[in-house]
């Protein structure tokens, strides 16, 4: 089984630096003598969510961390709990608390609700596996995860996207390239992520539409609109090279590499450069490319798209997801606020 020392700062992006636990997990090899049991039906779990259920490689080393936390946790804590279908809901209760109370080493802070979140859900999974398997395990529905606090929602204005598109310099290579990343993160709502791994022949200006493959291995369709397109032809007709990312870095040492995988902006590089023109375009507000997917979602919503239409383009596996737009693009609660709302107490 993975260690899961294997989880990567770049795979550890959903949970920020100062929730993650700072206490070693024991891996299954380290765990007691009446753990290993219990460490086999994760390791099993593991291999399915790769073979049989094909999730990615992100997901499947998130769900080793967490897992492997909770078999240090029953090795130091809960000792009499040999395998999967000794864990009772008392046993659970214990595992949440401590969750809970656990305060980072480095900055003294509680591990945020969500955080603590991401650990019930992969206990769920691996109970919810081995359910299937028939084996006979605790409910994972018995185990409640908590409301989360409800997370204020940021977009751009009208202006703001205005005044963050014209930031870059076209007047190089990297202004054209910054232009058309900028153009394409709001006129596809892509993740960052998935804009990162575009390569130049994923595109295709002429029916300005192409797939891409998200979360859970989901592919979708997503669209570029005429702006977009513009700016992207103009920053490929700079391009002389053969590499086959979409997105280049312009530092560092070149890739000599057929292809050039190795010249392929980074996830963290895309984030200081849309940092960077959120500074020039002096917005005012922290936005990272998350927010120009809330914008680009918000616009759609805003102008009278579907819920549902929505939720494919973004690429949202439940339409709850999606739904946390309507309270700020429901154009009848604007209409109904003008109408009754003077503004005069």
């Amino acid at each position: 089984m993975r260690s899961a020392s294997l989880v990567s700062n770049s795979n550890r992006r959903r949970i920020s630096p100062s929730s993650v636990p700072t206490v070693s997990p024991t891996s299954p090899t380290q765990a007691p003598p009446v753990a290993l049991a219990f460490a086999e039906r994760v390791r099993r779990f593991l291999e399915a969510c790769e073979v049989d259920r094909n999730l990615s490689q992100l997901t499947i080393r998130q769900y080793d961390y967490y897992l492997n936390h909770l078999l240090g946790w029953l090795g130091r804590e809960q000792p009499e709990v040999a395998d999967l279908p000794d864990l009772s809901l008392e046993v659970v209760r214990r595992y949440k608390l401590s969750l809970a109370r656990h305060l980072n080493a480095h900055t003294g802070r509680p591990l945020s609700r969500a955080t603590q979140t991401y650990f019930l859900v992969a206990l769920r999974s691996l109970l919810r596996y081995w359910s299937l398997q028939g084996l006979e395990v605790l409910a994972p529905d018995r185990i409640e995860l908590g409301k989360a606090p409800s997370r204020s929602l940021k977009f751009l204005d009208g202006d703001q996207l205005r005044r963050l598109l014209a930031a870059p310099d076209i007047n190089d290579l990297r202004g054209l390239r910054d232009r058309a990343l900028i153009e394409t993160f709001f006129s596809t709502g892509l993740r960052l992520s998935e804009l990162a791994r575009l390569d130049r022949d994923h595109i295709n200006l002429k029916t300005r539409e192409f797939g891409v493959i998200g979360k859970g291995r989901k592919p979708r369709i997503v669209f570029l609109s005429d702006a977009a397109t513009e700016w992207l032809d103009r920053y490929l007709q700079t391009r002389h090279d053969r590499w086959k990312p979409l997105f280049i870095r312009m530092k560092g040492k070149l890739d000599a590499t057929p292809g050039g995988p190795g010249m392929r902006m980074s996830t963290r590089s895309i984030e200081r450069l849309v940092q960077k023109y959120v500074r020039l375009a002096g917005l005012g507000v922290k936005a990272t490319p998350h927010t120009l997917r809330h914008s680009f979602a918000t616009d759609l919503l805003s102008n009278g798209a579907d819920l549902r239409a929505v939720q494919e383009l973004l690429g949202h596996a439940n339409l709850n997801t999606t739904q946390i737009y309507t309270h700020v693009t429901n154009p009848q609660l604007r209409a109904v606020h003008r109408k009754f709302h003077s503004g005069n107490q």
